[in-house]
């Protein structure tokens, strides 16, 4: 199965998968409105706003797997919206290690890192960028959403590619 396919739970209880985000560039990443890394949604958000309608999306997913995500999807959404005017899709809360890890998190974790490591998710705001050809590329959570290096994966993957400034 493709991680397009894998089926996942919105904020409002729906069902969907990442289908109808194929052949865009996605930048999926587990978010925690209490951790100390929650302002990279601003820089989250800035990409979104910059490459958004060029065939780039953000996509999160709320865990409390490390006991900083707030309690009900209400509250993250609100915290979110009021906090850094996020407009990508934020989903359900999920687990992204363990016993009970999302099918998601199971098939992206198997992605190497800069380093040469898989496995575990290590904290939150790890991102996972998917490249129109379905390849992904892993960077952990100290790496900031607008590092050089995702700016020019992003930029070399937009159809048309790189923005002139």
């Amino acid at each position: 199965m493709s991680i397009i396919d894998i089926s996942i739970a919105t904020m409002e209880g729906t069902t969907t998968s990442l289908r109808g985000y194929a052949g865009e560039i996605l930048l999926i990443v587990n978010v925690a409105s209490r951790c100390g890394l929650a302002p990279q949604c601003a820089k989250l958000e800035a990409l979104q706003r910059l490459y958004g309608d060029r065939g780039f999306t953000v996509l999160a997913f709320p865990s409390n797997q490390f006991l900083q995500e707030l309690s009900t999807n209400k509250a993250i959404r609100d915290f979110c919206t009021s906090t850094y005017g996020v407009t990508f899709p934020v989903f359900d809360r999920i687990r992204v290690n363990g016993r009970h890890e999302h099918p998601l998190y199971k098939e992206l974790k198997k992605v190497k890192d800069p380093e040469g490591k898989a496995g575990r998710v290590r904290w939150n705001f790890e991102k996972f960028l998917i490249l129109p050809s379905g390849d992904v590329r892993r960077f952990r959570p100290q790496t900031e959403p607008d590092d050089p290096v995702i700016v020019a994966l992003i930029e070399a993957n937009l159809p048309g590619g790189k923005l002139d400034a």
